[in-house]
């Protein structure tokens, strides 16, 4: 059932270590100001709702997001659904499809759907009512608590928002029968967020506004690491062989390869540090495009084998020759919300063993642990910095931090044409956009032209780390909730989102 989260794991830097730091200092001094204009109107606490302490991007955004926020002068908390019922999340992951368009479990969403959304929303709803005062405002996020929202909404008169970090670009059938059943379940909410204005119904035009998501800077995932730093992370987590002792101890969870024979062994030396790397990092998700991917790679060794890429210099056949394909993501065990998650992993696991012996040795498949926070972001940040091409092959993107992340390492990524990663990357500025995700040979034509271009792949990341720090970082999100909390309070007490 719900639980209250503590966001503290006291290395959340202050405003004050930003303002120290030239890049930063004007958007702390502007955020500061911002705030003293809203807090005389914000009485009671921000209650930050979502499904899963750990485990994507929502998640990984909220601890040091409330912590800045409070700073900022606002009292925040954070509140985590939960249900013993393992229908309820199946039920949710199809919502969560449905809304990028999927498919494939069907479009059909009837009243026991709707009954089951309100009985857990209502249940969770008692646990955080004791915790509650009159002029609080709850932030909903995504569709798994929404019925929560709606009913402390309505009982108890709250303001709520909905921020929707998913969403299509198109209507079809999916969408269409989708939001069909979300509307009567977000009347009672009073604004309501998203990532990109194509994500926007119409029902609750004038009414949303859109919020992009940022990273933190300074956060474990995204701070500077220094060469010995990033080494010593690599070796903790058991997935850089160390030739001298390191000072920091082995991680108790250590990173686990799927091998051959289908074990999860520690991965040992994997070439990080001097192979040609092309990852990607994500969730276990059919969305993000991970077969695709890895058939697009196999397709590119394949072609170098045979030879196809003699026409290239002696030095960039060898970048091709030693590339290794590196796909990781949590461990399925300790993210919660997705049910989905081991069988998209085991179907990855199948494709690698149905590689030649060759395909699998160039290939990596990684499950990254879940039982601490921080030793996680510092494992995703060692390997993206590894990394010679970072690759988010999404199908469907709501918005894609992995994106931002790889952008703020200096990165040219190899994205695609889904929204919420077109929003962020512009084609052969800040990286290169696949036009479809499913295609094999495109997606290997695009990691050949990043990986034997050293230059424009520099250049590349340089416009993709300032494209960052102007638009995506924690600061613009921070002004937007501010901005979001002052239109809430000035909307009439009642009023709902349904025409």
């Amino acid at each position: 059932m719900l639980k209250l989260v503590d966001p503290a794991n006291g290395n959340t830097p202050s405003l004050a270590r930003y303002a120290d730091d030239p890049r930063f200092t004007a958007l702390v001094g502007e955020l500061h100001s911002e705030a003293r204009q809203v807090l005389p109107n914000v009485r009671g606490c921000v209650w930050m709702i979502n499904s899963t302490a750990t485990g994507g991007g929502v998640a990984e955004m909220l601890p040091g997001l409330i912590m800045l926020l409070r700073e900022l002068g606002l009292r925040v908390n954070w509140a985590v659904i939960g249900s013993e019922r393992p229908e309820f999340f199946a039920l949710t992951k199809r919502i969560h499809n449905l809304l990028h368009g999927e498919t494939s479990a069907g479009i059909a969403l009837g009243p026991d759907d709707s009954r089951l959304l309100e009985n857990v929303g209502q249940a969770n709803a008692e646990g955080l009512l004791p915790h509650l005062g009159p002029d609080d405002i709850l932030v909903v996020h995504d569709p798994q608590p929404v019925c929560l929202g709606k009913d402390l909404a309505r009982r108890r008169g709250l303001r709520a928002i909905w921020r929707c970090h998913v969403g299509l670009d198109e209507r079809n059938a999916a969408t269409q029968a989708v939001w069909r059943f979300l509307r009567p379940h977000l009347d009672g909410y009073a604004a309501a967020a998203f990532s990109a204005p194509e994500y926007i119904p119409s029902f609750l035009a004038g009414r949303a506004s859109v919020l992009h998501p940022g990273i933190d800077p300074l956060s474990h995932k995204s701070r500077d690491l220094t060469v010995s730093k990033m080494v010593g992370i690599l070796v903790n987590a058991g997935i850089q062989t160390a030739h001298e002792p390191v000072p920091t101890p082995d991680f108790p969870v250590p990173v686990r390869r799927f091998v051959a024979d289908g074990k999860l062994v520690t991965p040992g030396e994997i070439g990080l540090l001097f192979r040609p790397i092309v990852l990607q990092v994500s969730r276990w998700d059919r969305l993000k495009g991970w077969r695709p991917l890895l058939e697009a790679f196999v397709r590119l060794k394949a072609r170098v084998r045979a030879g196809g890429a003699s026409a290239l210099s002696p030095r960039n056949q060898r970048r091709l020759e030693l590339a290794r394909l590196v796909l990781a993501g949590p461990d399925p065990a300790g993210v919660a919300d997705d049910p989905e998650g081991a069988e998209v992993f085991r179907e990855l696991c199948d494709a690698y063993q149905g590689l030649s012996p060759a395909d699998r040795e160039d290939v990596a498949l990684l499950l990254l642990p879940m039982d601490s926070r921080k030793r996680n972001a510092l494992i995703v940040n060692a390997l993206q910095r590894c990394a010679t091409v970072v690759v988010q092959n999404s199908l469907r993107e709501g918005f894609g931090l992995t994106v931002t992340e790889a952008m703020w390492k200096r990165h040219a990524v190899l994205g695609t044409h889904a929204v919420g990663i077109r929003t962020q990357l512009r084609d052969r500025i800040d990286g290169l956009l696949t036009r479809d995700a499913n295609n094999p040979e495109e997606i290997a034509a695009n990691i050949e032209a990043l990986l034997t271009a050293p230059r424009a792949r520099y250049d590349m990341g340089g416009h993709a780390y300032r494209r960052v720090h102007e638009r995506f970082l924690v600061f613009a999100q921070l002004s937007h909730y501010l901005s979001l909390f002052s239109r809430t309070l000035g909307i009439a007490s009642g009023t709902g989102l349904a025409e």
